[in-house]
């Protein structure tokens, strides 16, 4: 429970945090924010970190004259380390892929899950992979699926690097430009609902389409 409510603090106030941190450890900061994104990408075990809140206080972060951190060497590092996690995640798919293929379930993970995803990038291709980054827990799934699946890694990999720039560049530069107006820090934790809430709308449009299209008995 208190590492829940511990979570929740940190997702909340964020911008807080990284203020914390950069007056604590300074340009080190940048393999902090380095290793948050790439866990959250690159485990799949790890799908709750604040990528996209992340991303938007590191931006507003670097727009202040008083740290010394830039948003210029924020986004190419950051690519790099959504980069990085997403490759790690597809070839563990690859490897565990068979395995799960031949059971039901491995902890959370059902066979029907791969099915499922494997007819989503067939009916709408690698742009799965760009759209699957924008929306948190989905971006950690979908690459481990896209391994374990039949995804061409080549194909993957095209989409995944425009994926990648997309996210880190768009909300980091959003909260470079707006994350330092005083309604925003003061209500930074709406912030953080309304861009989780943008995010997951894909997903439940997707679920109401689905669902209005299903015969009913």
């Amino acid at each position: 429970m208190d590492l829940i409510k511990s979570l929740l603090d940190f997702l909340l106030h964020l911008d807080r945090y990284l203020d914390a941190w950069a007056n604590d450890y300074g340009v080190l900061l940048y393999a902090i924010l380095f290793l948050i994104v790439f866990t959250e990408t690159g485990l799949i075990v790890m799908p709750l970190l604040p990528g996209d809140s992340l991303l938007f206080a590191a931006g507003a972060l670097a727009a202040r004259p008083t740290n010394e951190l830039s948003v210029w060497v924020i986004i190419p590092l950051l690519i790099t380390a959504a980069l990085l996690g997403d490759n790690v995640n597809y070839f563990v798919g690859k490897f565990l892929g068979n395995t799960i293929k031949s059971r039901e379930r491995i902890l959370f993970f059902k066979r029907e899950y791969i099915t499922e995803t494997e007819k989503f990038y067939t009916k709408y291709g690698g742009r799965t992979v760009i759209i699957a980054r924008f929306i948190p827990i989905v971006r950690t799934i979908a690459p481990f699926v896209a391994g374990a699946g039949s995804m061409n890694y080549g194909t993957y990999l095209r989409f995944c690097i425009i994926g990648a720039v997309l996210w880190v560049t768009s909300i980091s530069l959003l909260g470079y430009f707006f994350g330092n107006f005083p309604i925003v820090q003061k209500n930074f934790e709406l912030v953080v609902f309304g861009i989780v809430g943008l995010s997951v709308v894909p997903i439940i449009y997707g679920a109401l389409k689905k669902r209005s299209s299903t015969p009913t008995v």
